[in-house]
């Protein structure tokens, strides 16, 4: 079977490149085996994920009780030390716990207050991480207000953070996770400004992560140059690992045969003493069925 997704594999390639179109492969021939893409960081590593869960539905195909499964196969294989998460409801998140290993927490509040809507939460291994502060704020003028929203976009949009205390290492380093608008190009643009000036207010040398679904292209987008060019100070960590260990696929499928080269919306960033050795998309997915829309994206780095 191997042999045959191989030939099948190159047949595309071949055809593809004689015809000069986009390349796609199936989603069955993605990512069956039972081998981490990263996996379980090692020594004063940090393996760090960011990853759009999509909303549970109940709506079939790809409802959350027939994702779940896959979800927490993926995770627990691939099992990251950080992981920002966005679009999770509360019972899909409590769903995640349960289905990790118990040395898994998370910290998040839902974007309408409380339990409610979706979450921007942030999980990590206690073994390794403990939080010595963290709030959240949200995305508009009034960024202290639950649930405010003035910038024109019709979801409420915001950022959970966490302030991390590395146990092995003794360092430190904040955590940010967020989801931005994905309609409103203005809203996203002042989401990025305003994401940059909270950053700042942190100490120049307390390194930060920031993982998140930014609705906007990698490199060619108004918020990825406010937050990488325009004083924000942080790095892509796709363009800096060391190794790249698989193509730049459009991050957001939905669903569809996966793309290289496509849109990269979903990133994590970097400020500070931080060396990223490998970047990578994972595109698990046991009998056709992805976790969710999108891939996650993972980071194999060092702080300090």
């Amino acid at each position: 079977m191997a042999r045959r997704v191989q030939r099948l594999l190159g047949l595309v390639c071949v055809l593809v490149l004689g015809i000069g179109l986009p390349l796609t492969i199936p989603a069955q021939a993605i990512r069956e085996q039972n081998r981490p893409l990263i996996g379980p960081a090692r020594s004063d590593e940090l393996h760090v994920m960011s990853f759009n869960l999509r909303f549970a539905s109940e709506t079939r195909p790809h409802s959350w009780p027939e994702r779940r499964p896959v979800m927490a196969d993926l995770l627990r294989l691939e099992q990251p030390t950080l992981l920002g998460t966005q679009e999770g409801l509360y019972g899909q998140l409590r769903d995640i716990a349960d289905d990790l290993p118990a040395y898994y927490d998370w910290i998040g509040e839902g974007r309408l207050g409380g339990s409610r809507d979706e979450f921007m939460a942030i999980f990590f291994d206690t073994r390794r991480l403990e939080p010595v502060e963290y709030d959240h704020f949200w995305l508009s003028d009034t960024p202290d207000v639950v649930a405010s929203n003035t910038w024109g976009n019709d979801s409420v949009r915001m950022v959970t953070w966490v302030r991390f205390h590395d146990k092995r290492t003794g360092r430190e380093f904040v955590a940010f996770n967020t989801h931005l608008d994905d309609e409103s190009s203005y809203a996203r643009e002042r989401a990025a400004r305003l994401i940059r000036d909270r950053i700042r207010a942190f100490p120049m040398d307390l390194p930060v992560i920031v993982t998140g679904d930014f609705n906007d292209a990698a490199e060619h987008s108004a918020p990825y140059d406010v937050l990488t060019k325009g004083g924000g100070g942080l790095t892509d960590t796709w363009l800096v690992a060391k190794h790249q260990l698989t193509p730049a696929y459009r991050t957001w499928h939905h669903y569809d045969p996966l793309e290289r080269d496509g849109r990269r919306i979903d990133w994590v960033l970097t400020r500070g003493k931080v060396s990223v050795d490998a970047v990578g998309l994972n595109t698990f997915a046991p009998k056709g069925q992805f976790p969710s829309d999108h891939l996650p994206l993972q980071v194999r780095l060092r702080v300090g």
